[in-house]
């Protein structure tokens, strides 16, 4: 009896879910969360509001953009070999986020070092411009 599978116990996909911690998934994933901020975000508006936030993108690149009258500024998050690359619109570097598939079987997320959240790694790249004087 001992040498027979035990049925009741559930597999683990880790192939599946490392795939899901790639980081061309990890970058898609972020993409889609900024753009549900950004609706959140422009929801929460005044009616005539002097700005708006949207999300651009390109290849292996997205920018989070606050538009304000003549005043256009963005966030860019960038896909690379290593990492995603977070950075201002005047090329500064603001943060690298790195995905790393855990003994646990889950994609964590790291910011110079730190595990971070989703939301948190968007909050630190999106607040200073979404709440600027809030």
């Amino acid at each position: 009896m001992e040498n027979k599978p035990q049925k009741d116990i559930p597999r683990f996909d880790w192939v599946t879910e490392r795939s899901q911690c790639s980081l061309p998934k990890v970058f898609y994933n972020l993409r889609i969360q900024v753009e549900e901020d950004v609706k959140s975000r422009n929801a929460l508006r005044p009616e005539n509001s002097p700005y708006e936030f949207s999300v651009s993108e390109d290849i292996n690149e997205f920018r989070f953009v606050l538009q304000a009258g003549e005043v256009r500024e963005s966030v860019i998050f960038s896909l690379a070999g290593h990492a995603i690359l977070v950075r201002d619109d005047k090329g500064n570097p603001l943060f690298e986020v790195i995905a790393a598939f855990s003994e646990d079987g889950k994609c964590k997320l790291f910011v110079n070092e730190t595990e971070r959240d989703s939301w948190q790694v968007r909050r630190m790249a999106l607040e200073g411009l979404m709440f600027r004087g809030n």
